[in-house]
């Protein structure tokens, strides 16, 4: 129904074109929304307040030329001009029930739509180092992009979902020469180990391990060659990135390329497969998994600083190539370059960001932790001194979880020592759990994560609330032929002008706003509004639950006239969960 007075109105718009009312250059989409209040409609637009200036006219006077342009009006019992110029749109109730009927008949479909058909998306999200476990962090961010992308994919558009692999940095090699040293102590080395290293880790000492078993003492070296002539780490008086950078280097030049790639790589693929297996044991799955490293090997960081460079944005200064950021904005220019040669994280930023337009996305979303406020301007600076369109660049800031058990935070893993893993959580709450509660609010909001509450079995936990009022829906049923009744679906539709009562109605309003609701969560990535939305849903159901029989013994069309309710209900419900990653149980 809202659709159909959306194009009623879109028609009232044109007619007062045609007549010279209004100028055919203005454009205006409407729109609806639902009142909170029910004495003000059904539907409401304030689409005469946008007209009213183009138009020279007061916006009552507005809507009331509008009003008279409207024709058609099926199923609209009345409208109503409001205020300085709203109009009311009050529906006939047996038009309105009709979404019932479409509910049951589009099934899973219902409430997906094709607002974005034609465009493709490019949805780039978690993307963490893959030095170690993912932690509870990552996994708000990986709950949060898995559900965005799914939610735009229900509005039509055509969802590319990548995982960018920081395998090329400097951390990479820090973890390289972690495991290593962490292989010749397994090899019998006495060593002290690096201030700036991966030092208690249990996971550095089984991927060292397993090195060993597979290639024994091919990689060892005496700890006097790997640490002699080093400067100074840090406990010694000296700077620990400058000496990890020796170790560095004093490992490449003992194990030399081959064995170097070999131990890097040992590290590189457990920590990645680990990170997928956690992923998709999670329910998040990609279309590609992007190699940082790719865009040196196929020359792509060179080819945007060429392009910078000739579009007059690059400059050299002690031997570094700056990129002219701050004629974008940023407080300061940054290095594309250093004097050593070495490409910059920034650098392959840029080219990844450029590759992923070349390849046609008519837009990208990156979902970043909130630790790269900074990073946002700078990226998109680049992105337009490249001659993209940076507007095309949506980024999403997620908010760190914060993690409590009996009203305590949680400040460390059990296992680790240093932190808590997605792991960790989801065998603790389980996935489902730990998906919901990780977006219950919106990611630019800090997050309290109540352990027990999300393992709790009640109705305090949003969760349970939502899949026990479809466990409600499915007992009902169970019962039906129990009690010696049958479901006649077009008994029911004949009476649909018996739902009368209030909680009859709340529900049914309910209904009617899934689809708009979907797609506003999508369109604002906003998981959170279906998240509220559900649980509003479901608190109307748990209502009417509680007030009213289903299973009228002594009159049939008005009980399969319920029954279709609910039908609709459990439907929505089933949609609306599944667009969130979660079941919903017959059982519970």
């Amino acid at each position: 129904m809202k659709a159909q007075i959306e194009q009623s109105l879109l028609g009232a718009v044109h007619r007062l074109q045609a007549q010279g009312m209004l100028d055919a250059a203005v454009t205006v989409t409407p729109a609806l929304s639902v009142p909170k209040d029910p004495s003000h409609g059904d539907f409401a637009t304030n689409i005469a307040l946008q007209i009213a200036k183009p138009m020279g006219v007061a916006p009552r006077v507005a809507a009331e030329r509008l009003l008279e342009a409207l024709t058609a009006r099926d199923g609209i019992r009345s409208i109503e001009i409001a205020g300085p110029g709203f109009l009311n749109f009050f529906v006939e109730p047996a038009a309105a029930f009709a979404l019932i009927d479409s509910i049951m008949a589009s099934g899973a479909q219902f409430g997906r739509g094709q607002y974005g058909a034609g465009q493709k998306i490019q949805v780039e999200f978690v993307s963490a180092n893959p030095t170690g476990p993912l932690h509870v962090g990552h996994g708000r961010g990986a709950a949060y992009g898995a559900v965005v992308a799914d939610l735009l994919a229900a509005i039509g558009y055509e969802v590319h979902r990548e995982y960018y692999v920081n395998d090329a940095g400097r951390q990479m090699h820090i973890l390289c020469v972690s495991i290593w040293l962490r292989y010749l102590e397994q090899c019998g080395a006495t060593l002290i180990f690096p201030t700036n290293g991966y030092k208690s880790e249990g996971y550095i000492f089984e991927i060292a391990q397993t090195l060993k078993a597979v290639h024994g003492d091919a990689f060892t070296a005496p700890a006097v060659s790997v640490f002699e002539n080093l400067p100074l780490d840090e406990p010694q008086g000296g700077d620990k990135d400058e000496y990890i950078d020796a170790v560095i280097e004093r490992a490449k030049s003992l194990l030399g390329a081959a064995g170097y790639k070999t131990v890097f790589d040992a590290g590189l693929n457990a920590i990645l497969a680990d990170i997928r297996e956690d992923l998709l044991e999670f329910g998040v799955e990609y279309e590609h998994w992007y190699s940082e490293q790719s865009l040196e090997d196929r020359g792509l960081i060179e080819r945007a600083i060429v392009r910078l460079q000739e579009k007059g944005f690059i400059y050299e200064q002690n031997g570094a190539l700056w990129f002219k950021s701050t004629e974008f904005g940023d407080d300061k220019d940054r290095v594309v370059r250093r004097d050593n040669g070495q490409s910059t994280y920034f650098a392959s930023d840029i080219a990844y960001h450029m590759e992923k337009f070349e390849r046609g996305f008519d837009r990208v979303i990156d979902i970043w932790g909130a630790d790269h406020h900074g990073y946002v301007p700078r990226v998109k600076a680049a992105l337009t001194a490249l001659g993209f369109d940076a507007a095309k660049l949506d980024v999403s800031l997620v908010q760190f979880a914060i993690l409590y058990r009996g009203g305590e935070r949680v400040q460390m893993s059990t296992r680790s020592g240093s932190f808590v893993t997605l792991r960790e959580l989801r065998e603790e709450v389980g996935n489902e759990a730990a998906r919901f509660f990780y977006i219950m609010r919106a990611a630019a909001q800090h997050l309290d994560f109540d352990l027990d509450l999300a393992k709790s079995q009640s109705n305090d936990n949003p969760l349970y609330y939502i899949q026990y009022a479809h466990a409600r829906v499915c007992s009902v049923f169970r019962q039906l032929p129990l009690r010696g009744f049958a479901h006649d679906v077009g008994n029911g539709r004949s009476a649909y002008a018996r739902l009368t009562e209030t909680h009859e109605q709340a529900l049914f309003k309910r209904l009617s706003q899934f689809a708009d609701t979907v797609q506003r969560a999508a369109i604002g990535l906003e998981p959170h509004q279906l998240v509220h939305y559900l649980r509003d849903l479901a608190q109307e159901f748990h209502a009417y639950y509680n007030a009213h029989a289903f299973l009228v013994a002594d009159d049939a069309p008005l009980r399969d006239a319920r029954l279709n309710l609910i039908v609709a209900t459990r439907q929505v419900l089933v949609n609306g969960l599944g667009l969130l990653g979660m079941s919903a149980p017959e059982e519970m």
